[in-house]
């Protein structure tokens, strides 16, 4: 996608972690400009202390949602109705929804039903439902280690958490999807682009993730992918990638 590819960055403030913000950010960055930006909340709770510090930093407005009953907030609510103005004025090309919560997979299709572009974040614990609604889903661990709230302001704890999710082994590789994206991507070679298994890849799967198995790029994991091989293909002086299967020896 090109630099003008406007994406409204809708964040819900009750489900998700302000240490997070940056990574968002650079995420989102991928696929475009985060031009709106909004963290939706009730600002009066103690829980919204932490996007407190980070919304001038990183330029964010928040919009205030007062829970209409004991334990139930309307920050959901407030962020769909936010969203499907937004979509209907056409000042974005994409949409980012970051959040955990089911109650935003309605909102994903409907987004995807106009042909704009949806992609969302959230922990692993997220629903598959709302993961599939979307086109791309990146998980939160892939791209920041997550600190226990209560862990937050205790520096000793918040290390040794981090040393033990550094040794944490990292999940194998399934080869049905890879095997399955690379079929379809295919030219009359047998080759195919990186970036077109990619795309196949998160069409098949939006969740799918190169660094949830260790490896901060598509080619890098196929380049540790016993039955496949990575060909330079220099273009105008770049470097586009094709991948191939390795000749069975006889």
């Amino acid at each position: 996608m090109d630099n003008k590819f406007n994406i409204a960055v809708l964040i819900d403030g009750d489900n998700a972690q302000p240490k997070l913000i940056q990574a968002i950010i650079e995420e989102v960055s991928k696929y475009g400009k985060a031009t709106i930006r909004r963290i939706y909340g009730d600002w009066t709770t103690p829980q919204m202390n932490g996007w407190k510090e980070v919304i001038n930093q990183y330029s964010f407005n928040p919009v205030q949602k007062f829970a209409y009953t004991s334990g139930k907030n309307s920050t959901d609510s407030s962020l769909i109705i936010d969203a499907m103005d937004i979509l209907h004025s056409k000042n974005v090309e994409g949409f980012c929804i970051v959040s955990s919560d089911s109650d935003y997979t309605g909102l994903a299709k409907r987004i995807r039903e106009d042909g704009v572009f949806v992609m969302g974040i959230g922990q692993k614990q997220t629903p598959v439902a709302f993961v599939q609604s979307c086109e791309i889903f990146t998980y939160t661990e892939n791209i920041s280690e997550i600190i226990p709230e209560d862990e937050e302001d205790e520096p000793a704890k918040t290390a040794t958490a981090k040393a033990k999710a550094r040794l944490k082994p990292k999940p194998a590789i399934s080869t049905a999807i890879i095997d399955k994206a690379f079929d379809i991507s295919i030219n009359e070679d047998e080759e195919a682009y990186i970036a077109t298994i990619g795309s196949n890849l998160r069409k098949i799967d939006p969740s799918f993730d190169p660094r949830a198995f260790g490896f901060k790029t598509l080619t890098q994991l196929f380049d540790n992918l016993p039955k496949y091989e990575i060909l330079k293909n220099i273009v105008n002086g770049l470097n586009h990638p094709l991948v191939k299967k390795k000749s069975k020896k006889r």
